[in-house]
């Protein structure tokens, strides 16, 4: 458990710097280090829930948080994180979920481009002339397609919510980053309690307890990260250097998965 907390540290440290909650990582650690599958998801969300409190309180103080405009996205992805979390899925199943999930969130974030700040002004423009019904069922096809994903695999979904809300051209890079950590909160939080009720109801739900020094290690590297992150660090940097050993995790994965037969 000591090595454990010392790596969710490191994790919850690097995924701050750049906005994210590390539900990825931690998803994939537990899955190597022979933790039983069927609290693995519920532990990363959890720890996603803690890590990116920091990010929303201030990008919220910041004025980068449009509640209004979050809505239908909340709407549509709670839900289907809490019926994703109380889906109880085989080890091999969950381990090629997994692994398929961290190779595209590795190569988002390996590959991802530099973000021009000289675009805000068009990218509003785009985001004005788009019609509320429009706006709405995108919200509603994606949001609840990774709001599911997010509670099925311990991945908050921020990740993946990025490139999506780039593409359309969502708002500005602040204001996709404050809606990523909302994101990332509010599905991993019902994502959790889907899981919970799952394990409350196989009566193993007091297990859970047995981890909570990874808890205070992702509150306290998700802080430091947090400080630093508000700093001129290249977070593009890391972002690409945490993609790389995404990529490598979901390669062991994906090999686990394989020998299972």
């Amino acid at each position: 458990m000591a090595m454990l907390s010392v790596t969710f540290f490191l994790t919850a440290l690097i995924y701050a710097l750049i906005g994210f909650g590390g539900g990825s990582t931690y998803t994939a650690i537990l899955a190597l280090s022979e933790t039983p599958h069927s609290f693995i998801s519920a532990i990363s969300l959890v720890c996603n829930v803690i890590v990116v409190s920091g990010g929303i309180w201030r990008f919220s103080r910041a004025g980068h948080i449009d509640l209004v405009r979050a809505l239908p996205w909340i709407f549509f992805s709670v839900p289907a994180a809490c019926l994703g979390g109380m889906v109880g899925l085989e080890e091999k199943a969950f381990l090629l979920l997994l692994g398929a999930s961290l190779f595209v969130a590795g190569l988002q974030l390996s590959l991802h481009p530099q973000i021009s700040q000289k675009s805000d002004r068009a990218d509003q423009h785009n985001v004005l002339k788009q019609s509320p019904l429009s706006r709405f069922g995108v919200a509603g096809v994606f949001g609840g397609f990774l709001g599911f994903l997010a509670g099925l695999t311990g991945i908050g979904g921020g990740i993946f919510l990025a490139p999506l809300l780039y593409f359309l051209r969502w708002g500005r890079p602040k204001e996709i980053a404050g809606m990523c950590s909302l994101f990332i909160f509010v599905n991993s939080l019902s994502g959790f309690f889907g899981h919970a009720s799952r394990l409350y109801q196989e009566g193993e739900i007091h297990i859970l307890l047995n981890y909570w020094p990874l808890m205070f290690a992702v509150f306290a590297g998700g802080a430091i990260g947090s400080w630093i992150g508000a700093s001129k660090l290249n977070a593009q940097y890391i972002a690409r250097l945490t993609g790389i050993l995404i990529l490598y995790v979901s390669a062991k994965l994906l090999m686990r998965w394989w020998n299972l037969g």
